[in-house]
């Protein structure tokens, strides 16, 4: 039988995963990453019955030692997995069989595979939140410096693709920084709930309880223990088909994905050559095109931004898990649940790059505000005619001038001031666009108070 030539090649080096490759939280959701955290969990739950009295420390020692991960095959397990549905049946063997003979029976003693999966999964999640959330940090006080530099900077404000009124560059900041902190403060709250896993077979401890001294409340202890051994939290319940932990940090990151899409499809359409208003410090190039300077991070988090709500949705999905352990529901949110970590973490990452070396050309806007020849000054000019005309016939009049303003070529103030009933206003002030941010900078200044 002839080879396979893709047999001896790695699996996933991320090739058609720019969005992650090389990104913190790669390394951090990776099969090593994941094995590392099943064999935690593992050495934890020795460990936590050793604490309770369930088990010997030399036990709980030999199982620690034994639960290295360079002992392991990780592609080995994950063949051997297939046979039972989780890689947690095969590591078990290999571990029972890395620990010493007289200590053996100690190890796994009283949990189902998916204990310590879903254990291994919140270890990872909770990793990879640590490093989502210092990116975060690092895109939160880049915007936070362009908001409070460019707080009075003019520029257009578009509503469906078209000049509506004019706004400022330093409330657009602002409210990216606004997101940011948003998805910061619910990924907060979801890592440090993320509990530890401990049910047994059919969530009720049962083989636990069969070790313990339940008038002490041993069982109670132990999950305590447990949790404590870990460092996640203690769950009220065994959580094996009561998916809030997951549904929750599906939530918190797909929430967190669209925060920083908001960033990235605006840097898109601002850094449009027509537009030209902002640039990323460095632009990615072009294949046939030696010219281009393309915004390769904003693309890359626009990317993630659409994959990761579907991926959420699987998570969600998957709440509705039959009795008390679930065929295929469980097994389903494996990879979802990867993939958005791993979208979410690269995407943080790209946006602090993004955040941090973005380039503002003001006078690119300010030249903008004058595209429409004063009409994205329409909607103050008939406010200030309203007092003198009526809201309907300043409205009505401002109307009939835009019409003239497109079909001559004449700028809107000048038509205005052939107006008799506009004598008395400062067409100056009314029509200078710079001047007509309304409480954009005031805007800007509170919600840069938000720590």
């Amino acid at each position: 039988m002839t080879p396979d030539p893709y047999d001896a090649e790695p699996l996933d080096t991320g090739l058609l995963s720019p969005g992650r490759a090389g990104s913190p939280a790669e390394a951090a959701t990776g099969d090593t990453a994941f094995l590392r955290a099943m064999l935690g969990a593992e050495a934890a739950l020795a460990r936590a019955q050793a604490a309770v009295g369930q088990t010997p420390d030399e036990a709980a020692d030999a199982v620690t030692a034994a639960a290295d991960t360079a002992r392991f095959d990780v592609r080995d397990l994950a063949l051997r997995a297939r046979a039972g549905g989780n890689p947690v049946i095969p590591l078990v063997a290999d571990l029972t069989a890395a620990v010493p003979g007289e200590w053996r029976a100690y190890v796994h003693r009283g949990a189902t595979s998916q204990d310590i999966l879903d254990t291994a999964a919140m270890l990872v999640a909770r990793r990879t939140l640590d490093l989502v959330l210092d990116d975060l940090g690092r895109a939160e006080r880049a915007l936070g410096a362009l908001a409070a530099a460019h707080r009075d900077t003019a520029m257009p404000g578009r509503t469906l693709t078209q000049h509506a009124v004019p706004t400022t560059f330093g409330l657009k900041a602002a409210g990216w920084r606004s997101l940011i902190l948003d998805a910061r403060d619910r990924l907060l709250v979801v890592r440090d709930s993320l509990p530890v896993q401990l049910g047994g077979a059919a969530g009720t401890l049962a083989a636990f309880a069969a070790y313990a001294n339940e008038a002490d409340g041993e069982t109670e202890r132990l999950v305590t223990a447990y949790a404590h051994e870990t460092g996640l939290a203690v769950p009220a319940l065994p959580w094996h088909t009561l998916r809030t932990p997951i549904a929750d940090l599906a939530g918190a990151l797909a929430f967190t994905a669209g925060a920083l899409g908001k960033t990235a499809v605006d840097v898109l359409t601002l850094s449009r050559t027509e537009i030209a208003e902002v640039a990323e410090a460095a632009g990615g190039g072009s294949s046939a095109m030696p010219h281009k300077a393309n915004p390769v991070r904003a693309t890359l988090i626009a990317s993630a931004a659409r994959r990761a709500p579907h991926l959420a949705a699987v998570l969600y999905a998957s709440m509705a898990a039959e009795d008390e352990r679930p065929a295929g529901a469980w097994h389903a949110e494996w990879e979802p649940l990867r993939d958005l970590l791993r979208l979410v973490g690269g995407a943080a990452r790209d946006t602090a790059e993004l955040t941090t070396g973005l380039r503002v050309h003001a006078d690119v806007m300010r030249e903008h505000l004058d595209l429409t020849g004063g009409l994205i000054l329409s909607e103050r000019l008939s406010a200030a005619l309203a007092p003198v005309l009526g809201r309907a016939r300043a409205k009505e009049l401002l109307t009939e001038l835009a019409l003239r303003s497109r079909a001559e070529g004449r700028p809107l103030g000048d038509l205005l001031g052939d107006v008799p009933q506009s004598k008395d206003l400062d067409l100056d002030e009314l029509t200078d666009p710079t001047r007509s941010t309304g409480s954009a900078g005031a805007l800007t200044d509170r919600a840069l108070e938000r720590p």
